[in-house]
């Protein structure tokens, strides 16, 4: 197979948005017929679907073609394309992804409260499955109880997911509104956690509480963005075997491509998949973690069980 070309060129990237990994390495790890990578970005390219005025940064293209070609040499054969901040309400870009997918991609879109509920139906159409809220302030002020409910209103009956992007202590801050959300409700990136509090931090803790919760799901990606040791990320992997272990059935996984707002370089995607071993260490787990839950999560069809 033809390696696929996977950082072409971009135009003034903001610092922490380097060009994803060179040439990541083909995982040693055979995941199973319909693994899904549950979070990845599609952007760009920019002379095709602008970035918004409004972002706070500006990432490297990842196009369709591109992430579909590191999917293929990953082993993954679904996926969830998560609406980038830098595309704002904005979401040409995710159509044109889930229009070309055939079936193969969902997305999580950012609505807020000038988003019609004709526009949601429209993005319900085509795939979208879920909203994403962002709390990280260097994306955006944190939504207010009443835009939160203001955009639920608007998607009720549709069955999507609430994807909560929270940073730290901030998993534990937002405990109550989180159990109050209507579910399922997704935690990204392992709530980015400080590992550096120990294993009984209280953002910790209130993550353990709410997975116990049975409303509540997990990402277990980002593991290089938890991790305090670099790669492997031995710490971060050995904390999100842990979670998958504590809720396998509320747990899904993605690569984070092509990992904007990043201290240093681009992880090595193939590495990533290949931690899975660790991750999920056992094939049944493995198959829950990316086909089943995903599946599940994201209203993709069901597939038959392994004979």
């Amino acid at each position: 197979m033809t390696e696929p070309v996977l950082h072409p060129a971009a135009a003034r990237p903001s610092p922490g948005c380097p060009p994803p990994h060179p040439a990541p390495r083909r995982p040693a790890l055979p995941l199973p017929p319909g693994a899904c990578d549950a979070h990845c970005h599609i952007l760009g390219p920019a002379g095709v679907f602008p970035y918004a005025p409004e972002r706070t940064f500006t990432p490297v293209d990842a196009p369709k073609e591109q992430v579909a070609a590191l999917h293929a040499h990953l082993g993954l054969s679904r996926a969830v394309v998560v609406q980038s901040s830098c595309n704002g309400s904005d979401h040409r870009t995710l159509l044109d992804a889930l229009a070309a997918a055939g079936g193969r991609m969902r997305g999580v879109a950012l609505v807020g409260e000038t988003t019609t509920r004709a526009q949601i139906e429209e993005l319900h159409r085509a795939g979208v499955r879920g909203f994403r809220l962002n709390f990280l302030p260097h994306l955006r002020a944190a939504p207010t109880r009443e835009e939160i409910d203001s955009v639920l209103e608007r998607v009720d009956g549709l069955g999507w997911s609430v994807e909560l992007h929270v940073t730290g202590s901030e998993v534990a801050d937002y405990e109550s509104l989180i159990r109050a959300l209507p579910g399922p409700v997704v935690v990204d990136h392992l709530a980015r956690v400080d590992l550096a509090d120990g294993p009984h931090s209280p953002a910790l803790r209130a993550l353990r509480r709410l997975l116990d919760s049975g409303n509540v799901w997990l990402k277990v990606s980002g593991v290089d963005r938890v991790s305090r040791q670099g790669p492997p990320y031995a710490d971060a992997v050995g904390l999100a075997a842990s979670l998958v272990a504590q809720a396998p059935e509320r747990v899904v996984w993605g690569t984070d491509y092509p990992h904007v707002n990043i201290d240093g370089a681009a992880p090595d995607d193939g590495l990533l998949v290949d931690l899975l071993a660790e991750i999920a260490p056992e094939p049944a787990l493995l198959r829950r973690l990316m086909v089943d839950n995903p599946a599940e999560l994201f209203d993709f069809p069901a597939l038959p069980a392994p004979e």
